[in-house]
């Protein structure tokens, strides 16, 4: 999750884009390879695992604050420690959800999120069998409430999973109520101020393009 996982501004303006959506494949599979027993990791070892080139793994790993050794690699416990520090997922982001249906419902049901920094406090919608109960323990609130709720909740960043045709209305409410951040799972791409953070994640332009794929191959 990127320029949403925290990172400062400072390094976001000198880290290129490919390269943050790389540093986390890198996490995972040195956090593998330390279950294994393995105490050192080199960017060939990371290369075999993830399928990305071992002087790009060089590369990206040069924007953050750890040097290997020579013939040895780096050393598994500082890198996952500064990997995690750098990608913002030591501290904790509290965050609010738009729309409680499907892919709302599954997202508060999901505590993994919170090991990657990302902690959803509280749900909006406006569907009656969900106002005033909770989901994995976190509250559903009437969508009205949202401003009122913002002055309770120390919150900066907007998980949006409404249906297309609210997506920005309530992108616009989530603004002007203060978030500075939105996680957008809608297929619509909403518009916002310059200052305002947006990570688009549609999981049907991922279906698309694998669907587009698997067609190209088997008429190959």
């Amino acid at each position: 999750m990127a320029e949403e996982q925290g990172i400062h501004n400072k390094e976001l303006a000198k880290v290129p884009e490919p390269t943050l959506r790389r540093l986390p494949w890198y996490l995972s599979n040195v956090k593998l390879l330390k279950q294994r027993g393995e105490r050192y990791v080199s960017s060939t070892q990371i290369s075999k695992g993830t399928n990305i080139d071992a002087s790009q793994i060089a590369k990206d790993l040069s924007y953050v604050n750890i040097s290997g050794r020579t013939r040895v690699g780096y050393e598994i416990d500082a890198l996952i420690e500064v990997l995690e520090s750098f990608l913002g997922f030591t501290d904790i982001h509290k965050a609010f959800l738009f729309g409680v249906g499907s892919l709302g419902g599954a997202l508060l049901q999901d505590s993994g999120l919170k090991h990657f920094g990302l902690e959803i406090v509280a749900a909006f919608d406006i569907n009656p069998n969900l106002i005033g109960t909770k989901l994995n323990d976190i509250p559903i609130y009437h969508s009205d409430t949202f401003l009122e709720k913002m002055k309770e909740y120390n919150v900066q960043i907007g998980v949006l999973t409404v249906p297309i045709e609210i997506a920005q209305p309530i992108s616009d409410k989530m603004i002007e109520g203060g978030i500075k951040a939105i996680w957008n799972f809608t297929p619509f791409r909403i518009r916002v101020p310059e200052n305002i953070v947006v990570q688009n994640t549609s999981l049907y332009a991922h279906l698309a393009v694998m669907f587009n794929r698997l067609n190209f191959n088997e008429e190959k």
